[in-house]
Formats: C-alpha cells, structure tokens, sequence
C-alpha cells in the first residue's frame, strides 16, 4: 500500500501486508520519494510496484509515473523509487482513475483532472490508455462508438481476457453502471442484442496495439439480478454462483486434504476420514492467532460441513437447513460463502463455533 490521505496530511510512505500472519510492517524506502498524494494507482507489475496520477499536497493534480523495487527480500536489493517518463501517448494528468494489469498491458481508464488557466475547472475523463510493457510506451486505444461517459473513482477488473467497469462519479452524478471492454470475437460481443436492456454500445479499435478489436457492452441489470447476468457473460454454471450453498464431501475437497496432508507429514494416511480427523484434531488445539490465511477457507467449508450433517436428520435438505437458520445467532457463519467476507474479528468466533460443533 501506497501513499493515501489520512484526513490531515498527504502521505508517501509504503506499507505491506503480511499475507500468512497479517501483520502490517512499513518498509523502509531509501533515496528520492515521489511527492505525497491520494486518488492514485498503485499497480504490481512482476515484482514493482507502480504509482500513476493522484492529488497532491496543496491540490496539484499529477501525471507521474514511478517504480518501487525491492519489495522482496530474494531481489537483494534496497527499496527505491525511480521516476519513469516513457515515450508514446501519456495519460494527462488525473486522480481517482484505474490501471489494470492484462497479459502485456496495463490498460488505464477515465479519472477526473483539472483545466483552464485563469480559472480553473474539473475535467473528467472516459479514454483508454495502453502501457505496453514489452514497447514500454504509452498507446491510446481509440473508440470507434460510444464509449461510457466520463467518470472518476470507478473500478475496474480483468478477468481472463476481459474488462469489467463499475460505477463512478462525473462530479455530479453517482453511477451504478456496468461494462464489458471485450475483443470482437469474444463470445458476448456475439451475443444477439435484447430488447429490454441497452444495446451493445461501444466497439473499440485498437489500430496501435495489435490487430484485435474490441467492444465494450453496457451490463444489463434489469433481467433477473446482476450476479445471473455475470453468470452468462463469463460463461459460468449456474451451480457453481448458486444463491443456495455447495456443500462439498471431505472426498472431492482438494484444498482440504492438501493441507491436511501439511499436517499428516512424513506420514501417509490411508483413507481420508483418518485425513479429516489430523486436521480436526490441529483445529480442536489451535488458537485464532495461530491460524494461517491458508487454512480460512478449508475451515469454513469443515464447519458449514458438520453443521449440516448435525442437521441433515429426517431427510432434511440443504434447503431446508438454510431456511431454518436463517437470521439466526446460532451457525452464525453457515451462509457465508466465501473466507474472502470474512472479517479479522469474525475468526475467533468462527473457530470457537467450530470447536463447540467438534464436542456436539
């Protein structure tokens, strides 16, 4: 984490987050600093960090780039910053854009700016911009439609060979819009057009970086609910985003017996009830400081398991048992679907109620 605002100042400094013990540790950064700021990306790219745009101390909005190295202790070298200026088609200066990573590009989108001489007014911004790490040059990717309108504070996300854009501000509207940026033969971009949603809006040319096309297509979010609709676009069974849990065996949990494995060593267990009960019995004796960020998701999965099968009596489906607890104090953890939702102070709870569904 880089730089931010912390309601009094501007900042410059670099924290990173400890991943297995999740713990905080700034690091120690020699020589030049950029200047202080928020409303910038921080972007890892191999192994820099890279810091585009932002709001500065007094207001100044920037378009600098620079490079942190040294952020791992393999590289045996300092960490320290080194401003970048790049040939090409540079982004204007601007705060609250987006810079997502993808394959060989770092593709930016909007953000909002400032113009005028004797007087200054805000400016916001719907281009994209291509860094191109192989040219190692900025590119503009041109628009051959209607792109979204310009905004700032959006987000932004790849997924696989695709872009989703989400949300934003203009300066006086607030947006809960979604677009796909997609190349031309991709699958939604042949998708026929619907009557109730918006039509496919933009088709994007990018004649400077490569050959492939790209079409952009406002989300639909009037036909059943966002997360279907985010089904269909990325091609992704219904089952597997289902509203209703997936409760999965010990047997086919992979992520489960992999680590129960870790715990078993040097040695081999011959089935996997015996697997299950090393790491119920690791569990059963572990403190929630103790636990590794690995070990959240196999534990959660465990304890929506055996609440289940303490419930699952008479014939009673995973349905039902939902229904039942619903709302309820009891299980408090049994509908979340993901160790992702979960909060640091919801882990001391999560293992007490898994050790008290250990002794029932």
């Amino acid at each position: 984490m880089y730089g931010g605002w912390d309601g009094k100042k501007w900042l410059s400094d670099v924290y990173i987050l400890d991943t297995m013990s999740l713990e905080w540790m700034e690091l120690s950064v020699t020589g030049s600093l950029p200047p202080p700021r928020c409303g910038h990306t921080a972007t890892m790219v191999e192994k820099r960090l890279l810091v585009f745009g932002g709001r500065g101390g007094g207001g100044p909005i920037m378009g600098d780039l620079w490079a942190l190295k040294g952020l791992f202790a393999e590289e045996n070298e300092s960490p320290g910053w080194t401003q970048l200026k790049l040939p090409g088609q540079a982004p204007s200066s601007r705060c609250g854009h987006t810079i997502t990573s993808g394959g060989h590009y770092l593709l930016l989108f909007g953000g909002h700016g400032t113009g005028g001489w004797l007087s200054r007014y805000d400016i916001y911004y719907n281009d994209c911009i291509v860094l191109d790490r192989v040219s190692v040059q900025w590119k503009r990717l041109p628009t051959c439609n209607e792109p979204p309108l310009a905004r700032a504070y959006h987000s932004m996300t790849c997924i696989g060979s695709r872009y989703l854009l989400f949300g934003g501000f203009d300066g006086k509207s607030t947006f809960g819009d979604m677009w796909w940026l997609v190349t031309e033969d991709d699958p939604i971009a042949k998708r026929p057009p619907t009557e109730s949603p918006p039509k496919a809006l933009l088709e994007e040319k990018d004649s400077s970086v490569g050959s492939d096309r790209f079409q952009p297509l406002k989300e639909s979010r009037e036909d059943d609910s966002p997360i279907s609709e985010l089904q269909k676009r990325l091609e992704i069974s219904v089952s597997v985003l289902s509203p209703q849990l997936q409760i999965i065996d010990e047997s086919e949990d992979t992520e489960f017996l992999n680590l129960a494995s870790g715990f078993i060593k040097d040695r081999a267990y011959s089935n996997v009830e015996q697997a299950a009960q090393v790491l119920r019995d690791h569990w059963r004796n572990s403190l929630p400081k103790s636990l590794a960020l690995k070990e959240l998701s196999p534990l959660l999965r465990d304890y929506q398991r055996l609440i289940t099968r303490h419930l699952a009596i008479g014939g009673s489906t995973v349905r039902s048992i939902e229904s039942a607890l619903a709302g309820k104090v009891a299980y408090k953890f049994y509908h979340t679907k993901s160790a992702s939702q979960l909060r640091f102070d919801d882990i001391p709870q999560l293992l007490a109620g898994y050790k008290d569904l250990l002794s029932g």
